[in-house]
């Protein structure tokens, strides 16, 4: 989505809750869960925190980002809806929440980011990055969510939800770290099986995400949650987000858990491709599907001198992006362990 593409969903009448959301403005939302007796922050703009005026340990907390890439508009409207209902049935939310708008500069813009990719920002060293106007915003995402979990109690949950460049076998998949405590992947593992989630990947190794980093730091049962293609804001087609939508308005409002829909099918990370130099090239292009399968000893990519392989009988490609910047993942593979 161009900038004028976003100043004309504006001007042509976004729905008020929409708008608002993606331009980080929770003034009318903060009030009314204010106004029903809930502490409430505004730690940075984009970011709502929502606690029970008194400190419960057995309560969940819960965080929930989106727009952490700025083209990635389809949980941005998900959330403004449901965000808009609960704050108007203040009393049914039934978690401490942090809700966070990532990568603000690049909604308003049109662009999937300014400088660089927000969701490498979260690592100890950022080198080359350090400089990017995004490596500010990680910083103040990183010490809200730091601030929110600080003190809670061991129920923690983040869910970063996204939208993919790329067509997928799967039209929706989560990946999840794997450091996760079992117990919580568990609770997490079914609660993405409510959600229709067709395919999970566990994943080993940061690579500077957001959920990583809160799995990492905060002890929260998080994942990186992608739901269908990019889209224009305003124009997604929402009916494709319901199953997520209802089961995110019930993990909020607590609600009893429901059927799994269908289990996903589980992945685990074979090898992650890194772009070491400008010479990279993947060797298929760029209408190539997310969870693209490839038989043993296929070409994956070239380095200069290095070569990508499969190492395995079949491995699938995922996230392929040949254009990120050098040092930077510029894939994944997987094999199906379940």
């Amino acid at each position: 989505m161009t900038q004028d593409a976003f100043q004309g969903a504006q001007s042509g009448g976004l729905p008020p809750a929409v708008q608002a959301l993606a331009e980080a403005d929770f003034s009318a939302v903060a009030r009314l869960f204010a106004d029903a007796g809930f502490a409430v922050l505004l730690p940075a703009p984009g970011m709502l925190q929502v606690k029970h005026a008194s400190a419960d340990l057995h309560r969940p907390s819960v965080a929930v980002s989106v727009g952490v890439h700025g083209d990635e508009t389809g949980p941005i409207e998900v959330l403004a809806y449901l965000l808009d209902a609960l704050s108007r049935d203040a009393s049914a939310l039934a978690v401490d929440l942090l809700v966070c708008v990532g990568n603000v500069d690049a909604i308003r813009a049109g662009k999937r980011f300014i400088d660089a990719d927000l969701n490498r920002m979260f690592r100890p060293v950022r080198g080359a990055l350090a400089s990017a106007a995004e490596a500010a915003r990680a910083d103040d995402m990183i010490a809200a969510t730091s601030a929110f979990f600080n003190g809670a109690g061991p129920v923690r949950w983040h869910l970063d939800l996204h939208t993919a460049i790329r067509p997928s076998v799967y039209p929706t998949f989560a990946i999840v770290p794997d450091l996760v405590a079992d117990v919580a992947k568990a609770q997490l593992i079914d609660w993405l099986g409510q959600a229709a989630i067709g395919a999970i990947i566990m994943n080993p190794q940061s690579a500077g995400t957001y959920s990583y980093y809160s799995a990492e730091h905060f002890g929260a049962a998080a994942s990186t949650v992608e739901l269908g293609r990019v889209g224009t804001l305003g124009q997604n087609d929402l009916s494709l987000f319901d199953e997520v939508s209802r089961s995110l308005d019930g993990l909020l409002r607590g609600a009893p858990a429901q059927p799994i829909k269908a289990a996903a099918h589980v992945f685990k990370v074979a090898q992650e491709i890194i772009k070491h130099s400008d010479d990279f090239r993947m060797a298929f292009d760029r209408s190539t599907q997310n969870f693209t399968a490839l038989p043993q000893h296929a070409l994956i990519a070239t380095d200069g001198d290095v070569r990508y392989t499969v190492q395995h009988a079949q491995e699938l490609v995922v996230f392929p992006n040949p254009d990120v910047r050098v040092g930077l993942r510029a894939g994944l593979m997987v094999v199906r362990v379940s």
